[in-house]
């Protein structure tokens, strides 16, 4: 048995958030921007996000919406409106209040006095006020509803502890936001909004996610419901991959949005929003790197074969580059995962393992080599980046097809692909959570310790309100714990509440989390 040498310098187990930011930095996704909290998103990032992008934006299309684009600046007096949602995001809001710099008495730059704007603007932490008047403005009567809308922006909020893709304070994302007759049309469209983030982590994101409500006090400020979905990353951490949230009529009655029934009565609106954001990336990479890197699953790698000639800067490389390029021809007429193949010829010179090593670090899901060697016997050198290594030799584990039955072969195989990662998250997970705690001290002791990656554990609660509620969220501070959600599809409560011993109403989900 040969130990295997790692193209990462710290592995997971050493030390989690060191290897977070390494596959950052060596997968070429993103650095930093020089502006606290912001970062640069490169190629191959912003790549994979536009994959999520298509694939969530088509899903939201199918859904009935249409896309549109508002301001990134929002009067103060849209906030001050709706008292709770502005109270949920003050601390983290980015204020504009000059127009025009001058220069100052000792050199530099300057507000300029006499540019005060009369009223500040903030800069979008978020969009529901700015949507609700927009919205009170297109809504006069039954006929206009339900309006679904959706944009595609970024947003700002200025949060003190940051990390790349997980929590900067500009990242990108998706709102949803719609208007409705009634709560019970409202609440099935929040429901439904979430089965579209469910099946988007978990059909093109290879990311399995367990749906859910949010307690009280974790829901969306200004919120009546708040759902998400909430997966489980390999430190045994909770990340919220989304959310969707039924206002019912808080927002609508702060900005006016009212419609004439089929009565002639004036009503108000039952008002959702959901969204995602950068932080899935964030995510994929938590759940399917490893300790080479990177590993994208196949629907949403922005190339999903790379073909790699090792060119030698001598005559023959023009022959050897015909041949790859009949490959690469033979893939791009294939369809995998409903589309055409994505497959890149990276025609750079360099050295052969260089550049395969700087593909296995991106994670492209399949690698292929093609030496004159190879192409002198008809075949090329094959690499599966979910199967990387020969675990008897501790060589990288090469298969060697013909030409012709490597591009029949890669659709199926990067299919393949896509399930079993799915399936190798949902068993990590599924292993990690524990159930079956009934008291609390068991919650001690399995967080307290030593312990590394103690995973979620399921609990059930009485669902307590008021000061009751803020004990239990202080119990759960203590151990670095939040309660994440409800799950939808766990068994009914049969025992009693783990903080209060009153009778639990839910099972309820308990983790650490980023």
């Amino acid at each position: 048995m040969f130990k295997i040498r790692h193209a990462l310098s710290v592995t997971r187990e050493a030390d989690f958030a060191a290897w977070y930011q390494a596959v950052i930095a060596e997968a070429d996704l993103a650095e930093e921007s020089g502006v606290r909290g912001c970062m640069v998103i490169k190629p191959w990032g912003y790549g994979i996000w536009e994959r999520i992008q298509r694939l969530l934006d088509d899903r939201i299309k199918a859904a009935g919406h249409e896309n549109c684009y508002f301001p990134i600046f929002i009067p103060l007096a849209n906030f001050e409106r709706e008292a709770s949602h502005v109270d949920g995001f003050a601390k983290e809001m980015a204020v504009v209040t000059h127009h025009r710099l001058i220069a100052g008495e000792n050199g530099g730059l300057i507000p300029d006095p006499e540019a005060k704007l009369e009223e500040p603007l903030i800069v979008r932490p978020t969009s529901e006020t700015i949507f609700g008047d927009a919205m009170a403005r297109w809504i006069q009567s039954w006929r206009d509803l339900p309006l679904k809308l959706n944009q595609w922006a970024n947003v700002v909020r200025w949060e003190m502890r940051t990390r790349m893709f997980l929590r900067t304070s500009e990242f990108l994302w998706q709102e949803g936001h719609t208007a409705h007759a009634d709560e019970a049309e409202a609440k099935e469209h929040t429901l439904r909004m979430l089965e579209v983030y469910r099946a988007c982590a978990e059909e093109d994101l290879a990311l399995p996610v367990i749906a859910g409500e949010k307690p009280e006090h974790e829901r969306f400020p200004g919120a009546v419901e708040t759902w998400s979905i909430e997966a489980m990353m390999q430190d045994g951490k909770a990340l919220q991959a989304g959310t969707s949230h039924y206002l019912g009529t808080n927002f609508s009655e702060a900005a006016g949005i009212q419609y004439q029934d089929r009565e002639g009565q004036q009503t108000f609106c039952h008002t959702t929003s959901w969204g995602v954001s950068t932080r899935m990336v964030g995510g994929v990479i938590m759940t399917h790197g490893d300790d080479d890197g990177l590993r994208v699953p196949p629907a949403i790698a922005p190339h999903q074969v790379v073909i790699l000639p090792m060119l030698r800067d001598k005559p023959e490389d023009d022959a050897l580059l015909a041949y790859c390029e009949e490959l690469r021809a033979s893939l791009a007429g294939k369809s995998v995962l409903g589309e055409p193949l994505r497959v890149l010829l990276d025609k750079r010179h360099g050295k052969a393992a260089a550049k395969r090593w700087d593909w296995v670090r991106k994670g492209a899901p399949l690698i292929i080599e093609v030496g004159g060697r190879d192409m002198e016997n008809g075949v090329v050198s094959l690499l599966r980046r979910d199967g990387l290594w020969d675990a008897e030799s501790g060589k990288p584990a090469f298969q060697t097809p013909s030409k012709e039955s490597a591009a029949g072969e890669i659709p199926a195989m990067l299919e393949d692909m896509q399930r079993s990662m799915l399936g190798e998250a949902r068993d990590r997970r599924e292993a990690a959570i524990t159930r079956g705690v009934t008291e609390f001290s068991e919650l001690e002791r399995i967080y307290g310790g030593d312990a590394k990656h103690p995973g979620w554990t399921e609990v059930q609660w009485s669902k307590p309100t008021g000061e009751a509620l803020e004990k239990v969220v202080e119990r759960l501070k203590a151990l670095k714990l939040t309660a994440r959600n409800a799950p939808m599809d766990a068994e009914p409560a049969n025992g009693s509440c783990i903080f209060t011993g009153e009778p639990a109403v839910e099972r309820i989900l308990i983790a650490r989390a980023y």
